[in-house]
């Protein structure tokens, strides 16, 4: 029997509106990398040709989402798309208490700002920037418990985001249970190179905190992506549908922080839920003071009916198979190019390892954010450090305590770039691979106390 040939991989989608982007000159972005003080994020999205910054918020949205904000109830108070938002939500996770924020680090903010202070300490798998800020701005103490293979970026493992199980009991003991506000389990692993997390390490989670009594809150922006790889990867899953996988790990958790930008596939919102009455009372109440009504929090109507029709959407399996393999599709194509990529590739981004990539560049002058910068004069593409910049600090003295890793992210927005649009930002790595010797970084000229790495100014270190 004849081999049946690999396809291209086409969008599921077909295109309805289109959106011009601006294509400039190198010298141009220069000049505008320039005045941003370096630093991506305070460039203009009019200077950028493909924004790969982030995968939060800048999605497409459906025909069948941009019709459910048509029909937005916009009441103060038990509005009809509150209704349908509740339902959708206390389906998914099996929760009683949904309380809808304006983005994820709202809620981050809400639930850690009660669990946190000073003396108390979260566990986590890896925190990502804005869930450590909001603990470490309480006074309490964020800690990361990966296994030591995971920040090696080549070791390939399906399930490189998971938390270090032997390590988080030793901690436990160490640091008391009294003491402990949360075990926080990110799926998929942002910080780890979009890595995702098995339900049986969820589960031995599950079964420690039940132990130490000890509260498990799911960070689950992206649990569509982290079900299909369970599915497509951890045995006893293969027959079941990527929402029976998702519901399963929510199941597990006593409290569900999202913020719906990833998976909710909506450009503003996010989400807390809750199964204890007590800590969900002193939720709503900081809710209403800070975000607005118990049933709107910071959304309109209209938001809500497109999160509530987005998180049936990203279950779709033409969806999800699309949105694994694309993203795939950059990853093995950098690494066939002699590019050191994170392997293996996550579900929302591709993560470069800047250090392996630009060797001659010390840490101290932060590969990273020369590798973003580069990326951004050479073809016009944006993207973020994952390293010392974001996520590095400072001894008693003043030296820089680096990250694990020096990496640099790009984010594949939802539904939004077309393969050739990836294979440019393929192309524009010939151009990198021309500046990897290079000698010179960057140095901080200005950074503010906390989450430094989006308002940060830079200079070149000539």
């Amino acid at each position: 029997m004849k081999e049946k040939k690999m396809r291209t991989l086409a969008e599921p989608f077909r295109i309805k509106m289109v959106e011009s982007v601006r294509i400039t000159t190198e010298e141009y972005r220069s000049e505008a990398l320039k005045r941003s003080g370096y630093n991506p994020f305070l460039l203009h999205s009019s200077d950028v040709f493909i924004d790969l910054l982030t995968d939060s918020g800048t999605g497409a949205m459906s025909d069948r989402q941009w019709a459910g904000m048509m029909i937005g109830d916009e009441s103060y108070a038990g509005a009809r798309s509150w209704l349908h938002l509740e339902e959708v939500v206390k389906e998914l996770t099996g929760m009683p208490h949904i309380l809808p924020t304006h983005q994820g680090r709202a809620a981050e903010r809400i639930l850690y700002g009660i669990l946190g202070g000073q003396g108390k300490v979260f566990f986590s798998n890896t925190h990502f920037d804005t869930t450590r800020a909001n603990i470490e701005f309480t006074g309490a103490t964020a800690i990361d418990v990966m296994p030591d293979h995971s920040t090696d970026p080549e070791i390939d493992l399906p399930f490189k985001g998971n938390i270090d199980i032997h390590k988080l009991k030793e901690l436990i003991i160490q640091y008391g249970a009294e003491n402990i506000a949360a075990v926080i389990m990110t799926v998929t692993n942002n910080s780890s190179g979009g890595q995702p997390v098995s339900m049986m390490n969820v589960k031995e989670v599950r079964e420690l905190c039940d132990d130490h009594n000890l509260m498990l809150v799911i960070d689950g922006c992206r649990i569509a992506e982290n079900s299909y790889f369970i599915k497509h990867r951890e045995p006893g899953y293969e027959d079941k549908s990527y929402e029976e996988i998702a519901k399963e790990m929510l199941r597990l958790a006593d409290a569900f922080v999202m913020s719906a930008k990833k998976d909710g596939l909506v450009n503003m919102g996010g989400l807390l839920t809750l199964k204890d009455n007590t800590l969900s009372q002193k939720c709503t109440n900081l809710l209403i003071i800070s975000e607005g009504f118990a049933t709107y929090g910071g959304l309109s109507g209209r938001d809500m009916e497109a999160i509530a029709i987005g998180l049936k959407e990203v279950f779709d399996p033409d969806y999800l198979h699309y949105r694994i393999r694309s993203t795939a599709y950059l990853g093995e194509h950098l690494k066939l190019m002699g590019i050191p990529v994170v392997w293996p590739i996550g579900g929302h981004a591709v993560y470069i390892d800047a250090k392996k990539l630009y060797h001659n560049i010390p840490v101290k002058e932060y590969p990273g954010q020369a590798l973003v910068c580069d990326l951004y004069t050479q073809g016009g593409i944006r993207c973020v450090e994952v390293g010392s910049v974001m996520f590095g600090k400072y001894d008693e003295y003043g030296k820089l305590i680096p990250a694990k890793n020096e990496l640099v992210r790009l984010a594949i927005p939802r539904r939004v770039y077309t393969q050739s649009h990836i294979d440019y930002v393929i192309e524009v790595f010939d151009d990198i691979l021309e500046l990897k010797d290079q000698k010179r970084g960057y140095r901080i000229t200005y950074e503010p106390p906390f989450l430094r790495h989006f308002t940060a100014q830079f200079a070149r270190m000539d």
